[in-house]
C-alpha cells in the first residue's frame, strides 16, 4: 500500500485568527445559521422545536408557484380571476398583510407572486392555490407533499398563509432546508425575494425583510409575524461567493429580527470560510498500474469537496493511499485508494481517491508476466 503525504497551506486573510468566539446571543425561540454549499451548520439553537411559522408558510406557497412555472404547467402571464374565498376583505384576513385583490377580477401568475414574496398578501396565497390545485385545501395537501418530498420532518401546514392554526407547525431546520431548495432549484424565481416594493392596485407595499435596503449582500428571503408566533425571518445573504442561511423565529420585534439576524449573518462571515483543498482533476501521486498497456495510473478527485471551516492559517495536511494492488482495466473515475485531508491532526474529510483517465489492458503475455511478478513480490510482503 503506498502513501503521499502534501502539505498545503490554507489561503486566508492576513493574521486571521484560528479561534472561533462563541456566537451572539440571539433573544429567540429558536434560531439556525447555516452554510447554504456545505450544510455545515455555524450556529443553532432550538432547531427542531415545532413552531408556527407565520408568514415563513408563503416559502412553500411560493416553492410550488416556482416549481409550476418552471415545469411549464403554469405561465407568469396566466391570468388568475379572483374568488370572494380569495378577496381581500375575507373576514378571515381581517387585520393581516394582504395584496388587495378584488373578486371577479383578473390577476397574472406573476403579480400574485410579487403579492405573496414581496407584499407577503394572504389574499394571493389563497388566490394562486385556487388556480393551482382548484382549491385551497388541495393545495395545502399539495404542500405537506412537498414538505414530505424536501425531508421537512417537522413541518406540517394546515393552510396556505400562516394565519394561526395549533397544528400549522414547522422548525427552524426546516425552514433553512425550504429556503435552500428555493435558492438552488429556481434561481430566476428567486430574484423576486429581493424586490424592495411592490405596487398593485395603486397600493405601493414595501418588503418586510428591512435587511434589503441595509445590507446589499443579502437578497432575500422572507418575514413572518402573528401574535402567537412572534416575529421571525428567514434571510439569505452572500460575500466574497460564501452564501449564508439564517433562521430566527419567536423574536420579540421587527427591529430585533433584523438586528439578531444581522449578527448571525455577520459572526458567519467574519469567523468562517469555504475552502477546497483538494483540486479537481489534479493528479496526488501515481503508483504501478499492473496487467496494464501503461505501468503507471494517476490518483486524484474528479468533484473538489467543499468545506466549511473556521478562518485559519494552519496547514493542512493531505494523506493519499493507493490501494495495492491496482490490476487493469480502469475506467475514469474508479476507486483506487483514499484521500484525506487533515489540518491540526483533525480529519477533515475522506473520500475514494480515483483514476484520472481510462487505463486498457495489456495483451495476453504482458498480463501473465505481470501476474508472475506480482505473485513473486507478494511471496516477501
Amino acid at each position: 500500500m503506498l502513501r503521499f503525504v502534501l502539505l498545503l497551506l490554507m489561503s486566508t486573510a492576513a493574521g486571521a485568527a484560528s479561534l472561533v468566539p462563541a456566537p451572539p446571543t440571539i433573544n429567540a425561540d429558536a434560531y439556525l445559521l447555516v452554510d447554504y454549499t456545505t450544510g455545515e451548520t455555524l450556529v443553532a439553537h432550538n432547531v427542531d422545536e415545532r413552531l408556527p411559522p407565520a408568514s415563513l408558510t408563503k416559502l412553500m406557497t411560493a416553492y410550488i408557484l416556482a416549481e409550476e412555472v418552471d415545469a411549464g404547467r403554469l405561465s407568469l402571464d396566466d391570468n388568475v380571476t379572483v374568488s370572494r374565498n380569495s378577496w381581500s376583505q375575507n373576514p378571515a384576513f381581517r387585520g393581516s398583510s394582504l395584496m388587495w385583490i378584488e373578486p371577479g377580477k383578473s390577476v397574472t401568475v406573476g403579480e400574485l407572486e410579487k403579492g405573496i414574496v414581496i407584499s407577503s398578501g394572504n389574499d394571493a396565497t389563497v388566490a394562486i392555490a385556487e388556480h393551482i390545485a382548484g382549491s385551497e385545501e388541495a393545495f395545502v395537501s399539495l404542500m405537506n407533499n412537498y414538505a414530505e418530498a424536501l425531508g421537512l420532518t417537522s413541518t406540517h401546514f394546515e393552510n396556505t398563509h400562516g394565519l394561526p392554526n395549533p397544528d400549522h407547525l414547522t422548525s427552524a431546520r426546516d425552514l433553512a432546508v425550504l429556503a435552500a431548495a428555493a435558492i438552488r432549484d429556481h434561481p430566476e424565481r428567486y430574484k423576486v425575494y429581493k424586490q424592495q416594493s411592490y405596487t398593485y392596485n395603486d397600493i405601493m407595499q414595501y418588503n418586510r425583510n428591512h435587511l434589503l435596503r441595509e445590507d446589499p449582500s443579502v437578497d432575500g428571503l422572507k418575514t413572518g409575524y402573528t401574535s402567537v408566533a412572534g416575529y421571525g425571518l428567514v434571510a439569505s445573504a452572500e460575500r466574497e461567493g460564501m452564501r449564508l442561511i439564517s433562521v430566527v423565529l419567536g423574536s420579540n420585534s421587527t427591529r430585533s429580527r433584523k438586528a439578531e439576524t444581522r449578527a448571525l449573518l455577520n459572526y458567519g462571515f467574519r469567523f468562517y470560510q469555504n475552502v477546497t483543498p483538494l483540486t479537481a482533476e489534479l493528479s496526488l501521486g501515481e503508483t504501478r498500474l499492473w496487467k496494464g498497456i501503461k505501468d503507471t495510473v494517476s490518483g486524484g478527485v474528479l468533484t473538489a469537496p467543499t468545506l466549511t471551516m473556521p478562518r485559519s492559517n494552519a496547514a493542512t495536511e493531505v494523506v493519499v493511499t493507493f490501494a495495492d494492488p491496482i490490476l487493469a482495466p480502469l475506467t475514469r473515475g474508479d476507486e483506487i485508494g483514499r484521500v484525506q485531508v487533515f489540518q491540526d491532526g483533525e480529519l477533515l474529510v475522506e473520500q475514494p481517491l480515483q483514476a484520472l483517465e481510462d487505463s486498457e489492458a495489456a495483451g495476453f503475455f504482458k498480463r501473465l508476466w505481470d501476474s508472475f511478478k506480482l505473485w513473486f513480490s507478494q511471496l516477501f510482503v
